[in-house]
């Protein structure tokens, strides 16, 4: 059985991945542009669409003690950055069930100007 994934209105800016232009999140989802990923900058999104989350692991990220899961497009399976499931430091449990994107596998979709 396939499963179809949700698109999001047109008349929304929409970040969608870079590799298979499926939907990740609209742009009023977004939290913050200010953040690192694994492999450059990233942005910080409310929720998220179209996205499969692995097993949680603790890691060490630049703001301390996380414990995170990876994010994947169901689509291509790609993997996009991850889930914030829990933070150890008080300052950053605004964090918790956030979602990271890489910049690198993100595309901005529909009226942006």
């Amino acid at each position: 059985m396939i499963r179809l994934s949700p698109y999001l209105p047109r008349s929304h800016r929409t970040y969608s991945c870079v590799h298979c232009r499926a939907h990740l999140a609209r742009h009023e989802e977004l939290i913050s542009k200010s953040f690192q990923g694994s492999h450059g900058r990233a942005y910080l999104f409310n929720s998220v669409v179209n996205v499969g989350c692995g097993p949680a692991e603790q890691r060490l990220l630049l703001t301390g003690l996380h414990s995170v899961a990876d994010i994947f497009c169901e689509s291509c399976k790609t993997t996009l950055g991850w889930k914030y499931e829990q933070a150890f430091e008080s300052s950053q449990k605004y964090k918790e069930g956030k979602f990271i994107i890489e910049m690198s596998h993100m595309v901005k979709e529909n009226g942006w100007d």
